[in-house]
């Protein structure tokens, strides 16, 4: 390639790179305001417009654990973990051999059950939240985190049957083969073969489902009370009728995403290769 080709090729990933950067920019910024109006006291957060001289504190923070006397986070805080990781896993668990029949081993018209599990995301989830409070209020099932945890396995498994077919697709046939012909059994076929190859994407679908599982408010909020209340919906109890204590809800706010950025975090490597598995042959 000449110099002359080169220069503006240079000059567009350059300019790329730096849009790049502006949007990431663009994105942070909320969260950074966040952060830091959680570190105001009450009366700094409420100027308008905000002072960013203003002395820093922990008040919010000791608010939201429940130091000054309010209600503490714990207990909402392990039902929104309980609630995400075993609907998670319980979707790695049932997803994998479905995705398995419909890519590996494709069973007939599997494009239209691929499509029938994608049409199940379409119905609105208000549209099934009375059935639902009825079905919980006449099993005995209501405040129960255990109705969570089928609500969002049931709710994650379509799209997860939908990431993981296209993972494993990329799948190599022969090593399968292989496999089988040295007398490899079915789960462990799935368990030692596929999974270790298709990892990146089935890290990918698992972090997708925890965070749809961990941001959940509606149906937490309509089925759950005192005993399974997850995080969104005890940050939701900050809102009262005395106002909007708006430092006490930016801690709060960032404590709960925490788990969440903090999963994305340790798991980008894998979301990365998971999301682009198969964009390149």
């Amino acid at each position: 390639m000449s110099t002359s080709t080169a220069t503006p090729v240079r000059r567009r990933g350059l300019g790329l790179g730096l849009l790049a950067w502006l949007a990431g920019i663009v994105f942070f910024l909320p969260i950074a305001w966040m952060a830091l109006t959680s570190f105001h006291s009450e009366s700094d957060a409420a100027t308008n417009p905000p002072s960013f001289a203003a002395p820093l504190t922990l008040d919010g923070y000791r608010d939201f654990f429940g130091t000054g006397g309010g209600a503490s986070p714990w207990p909402s805080l392990i039902n929104s973990t309980v609630a995400s990781l075993t609907s998670t896993l319980l979707v790695l668990v049932l997803a994998l051999p479905a995705a398995y029949a419909l890519s590996i081993r494709p069973v007939k018209k599997w494009t239209d059950v691929l499509f029938f599990f994608l049409s199940t995301k379409m119905l609105p989830v208000v549209a099934g939240l009375l059935p639902i409070y009825l079905f919980a209020k006449n099993t005995g099932m209501l405040d129960n985190i255990w109705l969570l945890v089928i609500l969002y396995t049931s709710m994650n498994l379509p799209i997860a049957v939908w990431m993981m077919q296209s993972f494993l697709a990329e799948v190599p046939v022969a090593v399968i083969e292989a496999a089988r012909v040295d007398g490899a059994k079915l789960p462990t076929i799935l368990a030692r073969v596929v999974a270790p190859i298709a990892l990146p994407g089935i890290a990918a679908t698992a972090l997708i489902c925890f965070i749809f599982s961990w941001n959940e408010l509606l149906f937490a909020r309509v089925l759950t009370g005192v005993v399974a209340e997850t995080a969104p919906v005890f940050l939701t109890g900050f809102i009262t009728s005395q106002g909007l204590f708006l430092a006490k809800v930016c801690a709060a706010s960032l404590v709960i995403s925490l788990p969440v950025l903090a999963a994305g975090f340790a798991a980008q490597d894998k979301l990365v290769q998971g999301l682009s598995l198969g964009a390149v042959k």
